[in-house]
């Protein structure tokens, strides 16, 4: 029974969490690693493909994004998330996939130029998140599910997004039961849509995000529409735009409900019924799904609207951005908007497109409404960079970059410290991850000293014995020497397929004789026609 540390490891991005039990092996997420990577992350203790189950937190990229890429290589298990997160990963994977392929594509144009260039191939293609999307399994919060012997599993909502949860894990080896909870990510509480952070009583261990935990969250809600309100109506004086780099999932509603509230109580002020453009068909969607989640998910303030027949995420002016031809229009249409587009980092997508025509106009804002990781280009339009490098050219900046303080899917550390105390016993160990470098070690020197708990920050590779409590292997930090993209050539997927087909035969041992004996015939018929 031992649980081993991946991804997020001192690092706030790229989640996955490693679980053995019985020979079961299990991942708890499996997400993608975005802006700068400090740390190289440890190889999973066993190949994808002898992997039975991930079970999910949330459907952000950072902790779902790389599940596509777990099917590349050989994964064929089940996917256990809420139905929330079910129904929003079936829409971001595709996404994410699209995107891989896109980049993929240009830089193969790009490579052209150039002799000598090996292809670029995508880190996994949309035939693999197609793949993994059907082995999601929808579950409902609240309740044990059986995942097999010695393995069972409970979702709790934690308020960070549309579905998202922590998971409660019961793990049973030789007669002798544990207890262990993730937390995910643990929401803000009173963020806007969706419900406050639910606690849990038990646990013999827990896995804590830690992304906000050196710092509080102001005391008082802040007043987000007074102040989206007053960067509206300076920028629309000036004749400029107001561009919102945004998760498609998540954030881009909470935009939206703001902004339906600006608009009904008319707030801005000669400007009329102003254009709000949501130029990304996966925010498109993903704000479809928060409809049909409603029931399960939507806090008292917003099931209010609902009960008066107000859609608090639909209002006049909101036109809605599909096609690519759409997109552009935006930026040929001179009346003074808001646009709303992905990603919320400005790592890829269309909102590039849009820094592009408004980060050299001195009447324009970009406005951010998120966290923006070390190495990304919000990171560095945050930290006042006054030119950044797109599409090839240097663009100068000259629009007001401005932060919506507080705005935060994150609890902060009082929230975090908050839902560690709904344990009526101190677990046995706190294991802090999902943060800065710095952040996790404050945090969990902070938990020991100040609330009486055992903790532990782990670097990627540390293991822990969940029977006995010991650390098998405690991991140095290993340093990336060098930005290095993983893209795997054709000849790694050829090996991972035989990876696949090694860890296939191991499964397969004690079937009956005959179909062992059509198998082998079968790979070795396989074998005679590519030796050669």
């Amino acid at each position: 029974m031992k649980l081993t540390f991946i991804g997020a490891a001192h690092e706030v991005t790229g989640s996955t969490h490693f679980l053995e039990v019985n020979g079961t092996y299990m991942l708890i997420d499996c997400g993608m690693e975005q802006g700068t990577s400090f740390y190289e992350n440890a190889k999973l203790p066993a190949e994808e493909a002898m992997i039975d189950y991930v079970f999910l937190t949330h459907a952000h990229v950072d902790h779902s994004g790389m599940l596509p890429g777990l099917y590349a290589k050989g994964f064929r298990g089940k996917v256990f998330a809420t139905e929330a997160t079910a129904d929003l990963c079936s829409i971001m994977l595709r996404d994410c996939a699209h995107i891989q392929m896109q980049e993929a594509e240009w830089k193969n144009r790009k490579a052209k130029r150039h002799s000598g260039i090996e292809p670029h191939e995508p880190i996994y293609t949309m035939e693999d998140a197609d793949g993994v999307i059907k082995r999601l399994v929808p579950c409902e919060y609240g309740r044990i599910i059986d995942i097999c012997e010695g393995v069972r599993i409970r979702f709790t909502d934690v308020g960070h997004l549309l579905g998202s949860a922590s998971i409660e894990v019961w793990l049973t080896e030789n007669g002798v039961t544990k207890k262990i909870v993730f937390s995910g990510d643990l929401g803000n509480k009173n963020q806007p849509i969706i419900k406050d952070p639910m606690k849990t009583e038990e646990a013999d261990y827990v896995v804590v995000e830690s992304t906000y935990g050196d710092r509080i969250h102001s005391d008082t809600r802040p007043d987000y529409v007074a102040e989206l309100t007053e960067v509206m109506q300076k920028t629309f004086d000036a004749g400029g735009n107001v561009v919102i780099p945004s998760f498609a999932v998540g954030r881009t509603q909470e935009m939206l409900y703001f902004l339906r509230q600006i608009k009904a109580e008319q707030r801005v002020k000669g400007h009329g019924n102003f254009p709000v453009y949501v130029d990304s068909p996966l925010a498109v969607d993903a704000t479809d799904i928060f409809q049909r989640n409603v029931s399960s998910c939507f806090d008292e303030e917003a099931m209010g609207l609902i009960r008066q027949g107000i859609n608090p995420l639909r209002f006049p002016g909101l036109r809605l951005s599909i096609t690519s031809s759409e997109s552009k229009a935006i930026n040929f249409d001179h009346t003074p908007k808001v646009i709303i587009s992905a990603s919320g980092m400005c790592e890829a997508g269309r909102i590039r497109h849009h820094l592009k025509h408004n980060l050299w106009r001195a009447e324009s804002t970009v406005l951010f409404v998120g966290y923006q990781a070390n190495g990304t280009l919000g990171r560095m339009l945050v930290d006042g960079a006054r030119e950044v490098r797109l599409f090839g050219e240097t663009i100068e900046v000259r629009s007001k970059i401005h932060t919506l303080k507080g705005i935060s899917g994150h609890a902060d550390k009082d929230g975090l410290i908050d839902w560690l105390q709904g344990f009526k016993k101190k677990p046995d160990r706190v294991f802090v991850v999902h943060g800065e470098s710095s952040v996790c070690d404050a945090f969990a020197e902070y938990l020991q000293k100040e609330q009486g708990m055992s903790t532990f920050a782990p670097y990627s590779g540390a293991c822990i014995d969940l029977l006995t409590g010991e650390v098998v292997y405690e991991a140095s930090p290993v340093p990336v020497k060098r930005k290095v993209r993983t893209t795997p050539d054709v000849f790694s997927r050829l090996m991972a397929a035989g990876q696949r087909l090694l860890a296939v035969i191991k499964k397969n041992e004690g079937a009956a004789n005959k179909d062992l004996a059509r198998f082998a015939d079968q790979i070795n018929s396989l074998c005679d026609k590519w030796d050669r």
